[in-house]
């Protein structure tokens, strides 16, 4: 028999959890809800217990309890499921209480880091500014969400409108102690096999986790590891309320050790993101002016246009090769200068998603040095976005100058992952479109992209077609996302001419030949 121990999130208390303990209590497991102090429980009167405002230790100290109180009593093993917030005080217990915990299981929540608060995971990036800006010189509560506001806190998708209602009437006031102080681990917990349950209804899921391990963040590398596992639900941010018998489902599952697994990386092998780009292009000059490479055309004796091409992420800080010299970015930027015009590569600090105004300025930085190079005509500019810089393309369309006579998106994400917390009014291009006029838009579509992100590019599409805007599309059926690395195919490579074509298209009435 296993027992499961149920940690809720931000703002909830134990009844979150009660259909989904019931469905696993009535297959014969053990269960056992917590309610966090603040949260719905009350700190214990105990002679260990420090005075103060209540904090992340205290919640930890709120799940060591129940661990102490089940472990001698349980028949099988301890499971301890942390829900969104609820993850940080789990794995503080589990680090205490290593020995005796057989698997952690994170529901919708990524996997925290030791000295990090549980605010750097809060998705609305406003609150957490403004929450951080409080700090420790303000003690007290965060004001739990409005019922038409739960949406800052992760996606509601598949929650009944009464269990919305039941959120809502439930919820508690989060003690600012709890988001703002560092989580502290020895390191015992890294013993204790692990499983993320995710939703993909919140834009999350295993295949893009294996994205963002193959960029190769050390930190990542973790959850290639053989106790790690991972589950996908079809459903919003908060399971135990949209699906609870299948939530149940699935961390009996997980219990047992089930789940899909991240192959490591193959040390013999490139990352995808780094093999080979699929077509043959002419080895041209480059040019490194600060985080602006230039590929320039042979034999160009008057200025020419230029493309620039604007890499995805977020990519780990001290990712190196940096971007510009990924073998994508550098074979399409050549492929341009090889038909004529001036190929441009460059390193934006998009780092994270709460990065894009940051990463925005950077290219558009980038972009007014281009413009301003004697060998570029200033007036004939196209953009060319890749997957994760596809929002911020939406600043283009929303307002297009002159002299940007082409904007292109290769298996790009464009409106914001409901985990994101994006900041409304800006970095949506599915918004934006409707602005862009007769600014001409080549979309290069992956047919096997990942579901979360086509659904991105199908919202963008619907909103092109609503207001007439000048899109042209180019399939790749059988492409995967970065299909130029992944799939040399050539599908893939018509694809690649089909896409350069139209935008040198927009271009080529000024190149000289």
């Amino acid at each position: 028999m296993t027992a499961f121990i149920l940690v809720p999130g931000v703002f909830t208390g134990a009844q979150v959890w009660a259909e989904t303990a019931a469905r696993l209590a009535t297959g014969g497991d053990e269960v056992h809800t917590v309610d966090l102090t603040g949260l719905g429980g009350t700190r214990a009167a105990e002679p260990t217990d420090v005075e103060g405002p209540v904090d992340l230790e205290t919640h930890i100290a709120d799940v060591l309890r129940a661990i102490d109180v089940v472990g001698p009593a349980a028949g099988g093993e301890i499971v301890l499921v942390g829900h969104d917030y609820g993850v940080h005080p789990v794995m503080g217990a589990a680090d205490r209480r290593a020995g005796r915990v057989s698997r952690i299981i994170c529901v919708d929540s990524a996997l925290p880091r030791d000295g990090v608060p549980a605010l750097a995971a809060v998705p609305d990036q406003r609150l957490r500014e403004q929450t951080a800006e409080r700090g420790s010189a303000e003690p007290g509560e965060l004001s739990p969400p409005a019922r038409d506001e739960w949406q800052r806190w992760g996606s509601t998708a598949g929650v009944p409108a009464a269990a919305l209602d039941r959120l809502t009437e439930d919820a508690a006031p989060q003690p600012l102690g709890t988001l703002l102080q560092p989580l502290r681990l020895t390191g015992a917990v890294a013993a204790v096999p692990t499983t993320g349950v995710l939703c993909t209804g919140n834009g999350t899921s295993i295949e893009l986790v294996r994205m963002l391990v193959g960029m190769g963040d050390p930190a990542l590398q973790v959850l290639t590891a053989p106790g790690v596992t991972f589950f996908e639900l079809p459903t919003g941010h908060w399971p135990m309320l949209s699906c609870p018998d299948e939530l149940a489902d699935v961390l009996r599952k997980a219990a047992a050790g089930e789940g899909h697994r991240l192959e490591p990386a193959d040390a013999t092998e490139p990352p995808a993101h780094l093999r080979p780009f699929l077509l043959d292009v002419p080895q041209l000059p480059r040019e490194r002016i600060g985080n602006v490479d230039l590929y320039l055309p042979a034999h160009a004796e008057e200025p020419r246009p230029a493309v620039v091409f604007v890499h995805g992420g977020p990519v780990p800080a001290d990712a190196r090769p940096t971007p510009r010299d990924w073998p994508t970015l550098t074979g399409y930027a050549r492929y341009a200068a090889g038909e004529g015009v001036v190929g441009v590569t460059l390193d934006h600090r998009l780092h994270d998603v709460a990065d894009y105004e940051r990463a925005a300025g950077d290219v558009a930085a980038a972009v007014e040095r281009v413009r301003t190079d004697p060998r570029v005509d200033a007036d004939r500019i196209a953009l060319w976005f890749f997957s994760g810089g596809g929002p911020i393309a939406a600043d283009w369309l929303e307002a297009p100058p002159p002299w940007l006579r082409c904007l292109a998106a290769t298996y790009p994400v464009l409106a914001p992952l409901p985990n994101w917390g994006l900041p409304a009014g800006r970095f949506r291009p599915a918004e934006a479109v409707a602005h862009a006029a007769a600014l001409p838009v080549v979309l290069t579509r992956a047919g096997l992209e990942s579901p979360e992100i086509a659904a991105t590019v199908e919202e963008f599409l619907a909103a092109a077609t609503r207001c007439g805007a000048d899109v042209e599309v180019v399939d790749v059926p059988n492409g995967h996302h970065g299909f130029e690395t992944r799939d040399p195919t050539d599908e893939s490579r018509e694809a690649v001419h089909g896409a350069m074509g139209l935008v040198l298209g927009r271009l080529r009435d000024q190149v000289a030949t």
